[in-house]
């Protein structure tokens, strides 16, 4: 029985932790927003979940540091400077950082890593994602987790091989891309495709998230796997043992 400490408690993801942490049976120890004793919750707690804003890591991490306990960091839209920072925080403790903590997406990205490094760069990778239109950032951060997998399984860099925002007269797609495409409206929690088109033929690999309860309750899961930890970088895939 873990105690997790929910860092942006009044968003809609700390609300869903709350009732995640209570039906898997743990111990909520509390929730801070923007003005509120981070240091304390951080010393009432074995874990934090931080769901808050790019702009907050920093702080989040130092008071994780200081208490000296693990934290899970859910916020999407981190640059470079955010995961050197989480880089360096997990020197001295154990760090779990992701784009998206659901179970199948972490499942779905080991089959798109899988996918990608056996099929041939003649095979061109497009993704997909659609998002509620109060949504800030795009691509989300899980459509990047899929692109750094199907990257990582072709043994590439996604940064050098990444196509986005195609308009007007871009001439024929550059073999070894891979493409973005992002979808703005309504209430949609999340959905997520990764299609490898081949010549006559093309997969399709899917995730559709149906509520944000599928983020918190892999959040909490993934916060009690790493209580314990010895400090280092984790990731969602080793919360499934894959």
């Amino acid at each position: 029985m873990a105690r997790i400490g929910i860092i942006g408690l009044e968003g809609r993801m700390g609300q869903a932790l709350v009732a995640a942490i209570a039906a898997a049976g743990h111990v909520s120890a509390g929730g801070v927003d923007q003005g509120g004793d981070l240091a304390a919750l951080a010393a009432a707690s074995d874990v934090l979940v931080d769901f808050s804003a790019p702009a907050a890591l920093e702080a989040n991490l130092d008071a994780a540091m200081a208490a000296g306990v693990a934290i899970v960091v859910g916020t999407t839209g981190l640059e470079e400077r955010h995961h050197f920072l989480c880089d360096a925080a997990a020197e001295t403790i154990p760090v779990l950082q992701t784009g998206n903590t659901a179970l199948g997406v972490t499942l779905l990205a080991h089959l798109v890593r899988e996918a990608a490094s056996r099929l041939g760069d003649d095979w061109d990778i497009e993704i997909a994602e659609t998002h509620h239109r109060m949504k800030v950032d795009a691509p989300s951060g899980t459509a990047l987790l899929l692109g750094e997998a199907a990257a990582g399984g072709r043994g590439i860099s996604l940064a050098e091989h990444s196509a986005r925002g195609r308009d007007g007269i871009t001439g024929a797609r550059r073999q070894g891309d891979i493409g973005f495409a992002s979808l703005r409206g309504g209430t949609v929690a999340g959905d997520h495709s990764v299609l490898f088109f081949g010549d006559s033929e093309r997969i399709t690999l899917s995730h559709t998230a149906e509520s944000r309860s599928i983020f918190a309750h892999g959040a909490v899961r993934a916060a009690a796997w790493l209580v314990g930890r010895a400090p280092g970088r984790y990731a969602m895939g080793e919360v499934l043992g894959l």
